[in-house]
């Protein structure tokens, strides 16, 4: 369970989304996925439209057909009849008339079989590619937002409720459609009232005011409560995933995690079962109540209409007709009112999914960028550097100063939390720093095209990514344009010694890897690294990153590793982090930093020499192999 306070602060805010949930701001959207639908298939929308308003216009057609049909009956039956058998009547052409409307009935009612199987087909079609277009949509926009938005909690939270809403158009176009077709149809059958008894058409919207409030209120309480559960929901979402998940199972049943992750589970799900709970029950309870009040207006007004046709002052086609469209009418002003109410629920949540998509990235290139300088010929500069990460009160470096020279490879040695990695996020631009300026050849960062940046920047991360692709798609993906050149994807596989790695897959560079899909091959850590390091070699970049290059490779795998690496590295810059000092002592110049700063510099002889915070780590570090 999260502190009071944050509670309170998640029920205020979900309390203002409760209102927001029924606020005409969030209809603004409505247009925008129409738009979006528009996109996904002219043809398919404008089909559905029309086919929509055509089913429309069914109902009051069979209405009144079904009070001409009974009305002809009538007269029929109170005339003399032209004869004892079938064919006297056929004969004498007084069943022409009613024959003739049979068969419109018959006509109306195959046309709408057929319109709504056509229409579901066209509906069906259309939801599949919008849940596409949008999903893909997600995935490009997170792709564009920065670092400091996706580590943050809260912005998993909108996350977590935009990827929910990829799906919301499909529902809300058919609600949409549902209000136009239901409300030709009401006007329809409302013109038809007016023609033939005007006050009931006032009966009937009495009665929908009081559902009309309560629907609005109770959609924007199940706004509010689904926005202030989404942490909870998420968290329910990581315990299936641990509790499922083949790289967990093994802690899971090392620790004998089972039964604790059951009853974290079974925690969560009470507390948002109890919460739908309640929300059910208050809402069932008033809507009987006022459901009551609306079927005392309909019968009243049905009352009313049978007191005319027993008095005469209309026929039994007219009650026929009358009494069937306020049975329709009954039901249509509910689901219209109700429609409303949901649409603007909705709407609510399809303001989750469009804000999601405002939200810009704040690490945006320049209208006019400078050309990243290739090759390198002077360095990269930290200048009086300074940075905290977003919401912390602390600095994770702070007046940092050095210069990493075209073709040096420089390792960053320090404790956890020193800044290492903060160093690489800022040099890649995942983030800006607060204070000075990083600089290639002179020029700002903040002066180059973001994705040209990085373009230039090969980096193997001590948690870089297994992917689920084939043994050469994970190799590929360090330049995603050149993915299809084997001979380049063979080329750096033998560089990092991957290739070694494939030679024994049954599909080679063709094999599928991870756990995640059938025939899958998975990797022991080392195996993995290697393909990530050709990965980094596949980039042919002009600034190497290399952080824990080799932390899961043995001594052997790591020396074979490095000989290659001093070849290929040659005419790079290259940033190395590390906790070996087997790798570190191959670097040009070592930095040792500490709380964000750097206390020492100068290579692995200079270092040790001075006798220093490096020396006592290297120290430390190679006693336990004495």
């Amino acid at each position: 369970m999260p502190p009071p306070l944050v509670r309170a602060s998640r029920a205020n805010r979900a309390e203002r989304l409760s209102q927001a949930g029924l606020s005409l701001e969030t209809w603004k959207h409505l247009p925008r996925l129409v738009g979006t639908l528009w996109a996904v298939s002219p043809g398919l929308l404008s089909t559905i439209i029309g086919l929509r308003l055509l089913r429309a216009l069914q109902v009051p057609a069979m209405l009144y057909v079904g009070k001409l049909i009974i009305d002809e009956v009538v007269l029929q039956a109170h005339q003399p009849a032209p004869g004892p058998t079938f064919q006297d009547w056929w004969v004498s052409g007084r069943l022409t008339l009613l024959f003739t409307w049979l068969a419109i009935e018959l006509a109306l009612t195959a046309a709408g079989n057929v319109m709504g199987r056509l229409t579901t087909l066209a509906e069906n079609l259309i939801a599949e590619r919008h849940s596409n277009l949008m999903a893909g949509r997600l995935i490009e926009h997170v792709a564009r937002l920065d670092l400091k938005d996706i580590e943050d909690s809260e912005f998993q939270d909108k996350l977590q409720r935009a990827r929910a809403q990829t799906f919301i158009g499909n529902g809300l176009l058919g609600m949409m459609l549902n209000q136009v077709q239901d409300t030709v149809t009401v006007v329809a059958l409302v013109i038809g009232l007016i023609v033939f008894v005007p006050v009931l058409v006032f009966l009937l919207l009495l009665a929908l005011i009081p559902s009309t409030v309560s629907e609005a209120y109770f959609n924007g309480q199940r706004y509010g409560l689904n926005t202030q559960i989404t942490p909870e929901r998420r968290r329910i979402e990581y315990l299936r995933w641990i509790g499922s998940n083949a790289e967990a199972a093994k802690e899971v049943k090392l620790f004998g995690l089972g039964p604790y992750l059951v009853e974290s589970f079974t925690k969560l799900a009470s507390l948002i079962q109890s919460s739908n709970r309640d929300l059910a029950i208050r809402r069932t309870v008033w809507g009987s109540v006022l459901g009551l009040i609306s079927s005392l207006s309909y019968y009243a007004a049905y009352a009313y209409v049978a007191w005319r046709a027993v008095n005469g002052t209309i026929s039994i086609g007219d009650l026929t007709f009358l009494s069937g469209s306020l049975l329709r009418l009954n039901g249509l002003f509910e689901r219209l009112t109700t429609g409303l109410t949901q649409i603007a629920a909705q709407t609510a949540y399809l303001d989750d999914l469009f804000s999601f998509f405002d939200t810009e990235p704040t690490l945006a290139s320049p209208a006019v960028p400078k050309p990243f300088p290739a090759p390198i010929r002077h360095g990269i500069a930290f200048e009086n550097v300074g940075f905290r990460y977003p919401g912390k009160e602390s600095w994770a470096v702070r007046d940092l100063s050095f210069t990493l020279k075209a073709g040096e490879t420089l390792a960053l040695v320090g404790e956890n939390g020193a800044g290492k990695t903060t160093i690489v996020k800022l040099l890649t631009r995942l983030y800006d720093p607060n204070e000075g300026r990083i600089t290639i050849d002179g020029i700002d960062l903040k002066d180059f095209n973001v994705d040209d940046l990085r373009a230039h920047v090969g980096a193997i991360f001590q948690d870089f990514m297994r992917f689920n692709f084939t043994a050469g798609q994970n190799i590929g993906v360090g330049l995603v344009e050149e993915i299809d050149n084997e001979a380049r994807v063979a080329a750096a596989a033998k560089d990092s010694l991957a290739d070694q790695v494939i030679a024994r897959m049954p599909e080679g560079y063709g094999q599928m890897l991870g756990r995640g899909f059938a025939f899958g091959f998975d990797l022991s850590g080392g195996e993995w690294q290697k393909l990530a390091i050709a990965r980094a070699y596949f980039r042919d970049a002009e600034v190497l990153i290399l952080d824990e290059p080799t932390a899961a490779l043995d001594a052997r795998a790591e020396a074979g590793v490095f000989d290659r690496f001093r070849n290929l590295s040659a005419a790079k810059s290259t940033l190395l982090i590390s906790h070996r000092f087997t790798t570190v002592r191959m670097a040009d110049r070592i930095l040792v930093l500490e709380n964000g700063g750097i206390i020492e510099s100068g290579n692995h002889a200079e270092l040790i020499a001075l006798g220093g915070r490096y020396a006592e780590l290297f120290e430390l570090q190679a006693e336990g192999y004495r």
